[in-house]
Order: structure tokens, then C-alpha cells, then sequence
């Protein structure tokens, strides 16, 4: 199994004084996700999880949406030419009667750790149907306090950041501000994945009261993510993109961004929000 963090030799300069130390720094590699033998993905991500990352992807993609609809999950031996296995390629095997995917050129994508699926030949290809429409989920209201104090206790429970600071991170949440659950990885996309897959496999989705917080931007991506999982509501500590907004808009999610100390930006599902401490305020 492959290592979270690598120790590197660096030449260190700080005020103009020059020093040799060891730096901690975290590991990527790639990983390819194999459905019923045939390659579908491969995505750069800390090693770590690997079984949640693929079933979250599934789930992500709209193949699966419970965890008796996966039969098995298992890494491929003689992934190398000499028959030794990098612990870098899975294979997903569906459960009988669970239909395989198209898997055509166009969905047969690379993914990097930072822009996510970017090879989706078209938008409309991207927006899966989503098995639980959020806005059939209970409801669910938070105020801007509870959500304002999430990121503090999202960097407290990041392990591998404070030794490399160089991990996104992503964590859920209950409505009264209880961490469930957080992953870390240098893909912001696969935290996520991480975290759904994790859902999946405890038999937890639709994460119909749950708060998705994610530690960078929140991309398109990382919304179709939270919508496929039937999250409520997705913030994060930096911006969203103008595409995240528009599917939050279409299809009922709560977008934050900025969130940071007690100031934020609510682009779309402001009806999850109690107001009324802020208004009398």
C-alpha cells in the first residue's frame, strides 16, 4: 500500500540563512478505476481510501447509489510487467443485474488532482440525474453561526495538512455542527469522493442531513458530487465557479462560499439559512 507522505531533502533559506532539512511531503499517484475489468478512470490522489474513492466516483457518475449494488471492490494483481502489484489500479465489479455504464472514449477520462472531470465532452454529459432530489430531502436550517465555525474544526482534524500543508481536505457535517466524517487528499475531488464512497459503503446514502464542507474552491465537479450524494447544502472556505452556482440553482442545493470567520457569500438555497439572530442583530 502506498505511503501518505514521502520524507525529501531541501535547501532551506529563510532571512537570508541557508540550511539542509528534511521536509515532509505528501505523496501522488495515480490511481485507475477498472469497472468489470475495463479501465474507466484514472485520477492523481494520495494514496489512502482507495476503495471509497472508487465507489464514491461510481456514485459521483450515477453508476450506483447503494452499497449492495457493488459486489466487490479489489486491487489488480500484476499491475506491472514483472507481475507485481502498485496497488494503483482497482476493479470495481457490479452486483448482477446493475448495468454497466457506457464506457466510451468520451467517458473514459483523465483526471487530475485539480480540475477534476475535466474531459466531459459536453455539460449536458456532466449533469447526471440525481437519484434523490434534494429538494425532497427533509429540511434542513442552519445559521450562519453553526456554519461560521465549521472550518476552524475541519483544519483541527486534519492530520496529514499539518505535516505537509499540502492536502485539501473535505468533511461532513450534521445540522447541530457534529463531524461525521473527513477525508484528505491532494485532490479536492477525491476528499469528496472519499467521503461519498465511505457513505456508500456504511449504507448512509442519501446524505439527506448532512453539510459538505470542502477546504479549497467549490468547482462544478465538487457540486454534481454533493447533489449525487442528495447533500443539502455544500460550502466552502474560497470561491465557487459560475457553473457550480447555476447546478446549485437547477437543482436545489445550498451553495457558500467565502466562508470564512463569520463572513460568507450564500449563492443559491438561502431558505436553509435562519436568518432571524442576523435580522435582529
Amino acid at each position: 500500500m502506498g505511503r501518505v507522505t514521502e520524507r525529501r531533502r531541501v535547501l532551506r533559506i529563510r532571512d537570508g540563512a541557508v540550511s539542509t532539512r528534511p521536509d515532509t511531503l505528501v505523496v501522488e499517484e495515480p490511481l485507475e478505476i477498472r469497472l468489470g475489468g475495463r479501465p474507466l478512470a484514472i485520477t492523481m490522489r494520495t494514496p489512502g481510501d482507495d476503495f471509497a474513492l472508487a465507489a464514491g466516483f461510481l456514485v459521483s457518475e450515477g453508476v450506483v447509489g447503494r452499497a449492495e449494488e457493488v459486489a466487490n471492490i479489489v486491487y489488480c494483481a500484476g499491475a506491472t510487467a514483472d507481475g507485481s502489484n502498485t496497488y494503483n489500479v482497482v476493479d470495481v465489479q457490479l452486483a448482477p443485474g446493475v448495468p454497466l455504464p457506457d464506457i466510451t472514449l468520451e467517458r473514459n477520462v483523465y483526471t487530475t488532482s485539480s480540475c477534476g472531470l475535466c474531459g466531459k465532452a459536453s455539460l449536458d454529459a456532466v449533469r447526471t440525474t440525481a437519484r434523490w432530489p434534494i429538494a425532497d430531502t427533509p429540511p434542513v436550517r442552519v445559521t450562519p453561526a453553526l456554519l461560521s465555525a465549521l472550518p476552524d474544526r475541519l483544519r483541527a482534524a486534519q492530520r496529514v495538512f499539518d505535516r505537509t500543508g499540502g492536502l485539501h481536505a473535505a468533511a461532513l457535517f450534521s445540522p447541530e455542527g457534529e463531524l461525521l466524517d473527513l477525508c484528505e487528499d491532494v485532490g479536492r475531488h477525491n476528499a469528496v469522493d472519499k467521503l461519498i464512497g465511505r457513505a456508500l459503503q456504511a449504507g448512509q446514502l442519501p446524505l439527506s442531513q448532512a453539510i459538505l464542507l470542502v477546504s479549497g474552491r467549490a468547482s462544478f465537479e465538487l457540486a454534481q458530487k454533493a447533489v449525487m450524494a442528495g447533500i443539502p447544502l455544500l460550502a466552502a472556505v474560497s470561491a465557487p465557479s459560475s457553473l457550480a452556482v447555476d447546478l446549485a440553482a437547477e437543482t436545489g442545493l445550498t451553495l457558500v462560499g467565502f466562508l470564512r470567520g463569520a463572513s460568507m457569500n450564500v449563492y443559491t438555497g438561502e431558505q436553509r439559512l435562519d436568518l432571524r439572530a442576523e435580522a435582529v442583530a
